[in-house]
């Protein structure tokens, strides 16, 4: 009988030190485009009810070059940070060999998940905003938006950036640190209507329950990058917005769910079909992104498993490779 090695631990920062922000968009584009041929293992998605918050369960593999599974489990208590100091989001992602069921690691999910969450937009801001666009708006001033801007300007050109919070102290000390960590024009604008409308780019990274963005807050041409919407209760973009725009999903199933896309159908604006298509078939070539400079183009990222999958998979093989992170014996 084959001896079966010890998984590993890896907390978030040995993961920080092993995968940076360009290696998970790197990784995504790749699992975004396998999964359009093909070449993944179908993603699922389960929500559970918390005392005051929620468990999102994604799980999901890759065939390819090294056949991988992950379930993540990921809680979000939005009120922790303010009442006691925990994250509001805090979790585990459990990495599989998928052609055997060998359990490989244990791996703190937070530190993947934001970057995966911003590389998904960086991948979709390459495909679908316009070559020349070079202002951004951001809604919402917390560690998932400075990760959205550092993407952003992975795959565009910034020239200033604008950013909107209901807390506009937070708002204005989110604009002060990302000016000075990123060298670019950052500034906080107390007017959402005003700053969306006089940018190209527009990322939506709240926890909102109502929508936010309006659909004449958008000019033509408009690249909206939908991030916060990953549960049934939440939605930022008006549902207006997007059943006049070209909408690109992530998981077109899931987004019918649980994403602002969710909310379209629900108030009779669209229906699943009216979707154009999901990121990795544009990704991939199998259909055509951005038809003109002035169509708006709303991407609904609700945040899948293949993203965790393929960035953990990507962390797993470095810690191995270089020795890191800690051996967990636990079959005895």
């Amino acid at each position: 009988m084959r001896s079966t090695p010890p998984a590993l631990l890896l907390d978030r920062p040995t993961i920080a030190e092993l995968l940076s922000l360009d290696d998970c968009i790197g990784a995504v584009e790749v699992a975004f485009a396998a999964h359009a041929r093909g070449e993944t293992l179908s993603p699922g998605l389960l929500h559970g009810d918390g005392v005051g918050g929620e468990y999102h369960i994604k799980a999901g593999g890759l065939r390819s070059p090294r056949a991988y599974y992950a379930c993540k489990v990921n809680s979000s208590f939005f009120r922790n940070r303010a009442t006691n100091g925990l994250p509001n989001i805090q979790g585990l992602i459990l990495l599989y060999d998928a052609t055997d069921g060998r359990p490989l690691a244990v791996i703190e999910s937070g530190g993947i998940t934001i970057k995966r969450t911003g590389a998904a937009t960086a991948v979709a801001a390459k495909y679908l905003a316009r070559a020349n666009a070079k202002i951004a708006t951001i809604v919402g001033a917390g560690l998932q938006a400075a990760i959205q801007l550092e993407s952003l300007m992975r795959v565009r050109r910034l020239e200033s950036v604008f950013v909107w919070s209901r807390d506009a102290a937070r708002a204005d000390a989110f604009a002060a640190r990302m000016s000075e960590k990123l060298s670019l024009p950052v500034a906080a604008h107390p007017d959402l209507a005003a700053a969306a409308g006089a940018s190209d780019l527009i990322v939506t990274c709240t926890p909102a329950k109502r929508w936010l963005l309006a659909r004449d807050m958008v000019s033509p041409g408009t690249f909206v990058a939908a991030v916060g919407a990953d549960s049934p209760d939440k939605q930022e973009i008006e549902p207006a917005l997007l059943a006049s725009a070209a909408v690109v999903t992530d998981l077109t199933g899931q987004c019918a769910h649980v994403g602002d896309l969710h909310h379209a159908i629900a108030a009779g604006l669209m229906t699943a079909a009216d979707v154009r298509g999901e990121l990795g078939e544009i990704v991939a070539g199998i259909i055509p992104g951005r038809s003109d400079d002035r169509e708006i183009i709303v991407y609904d990222a609700t945040g899948t498993a293949l993203q965790d999958v393929a960035a953990a998979a990507l962390a797993y093989e470095r810690a191995i490779a270089l020795g890191r992170g800690t051996e967990f014996p636990f079959w005895g």
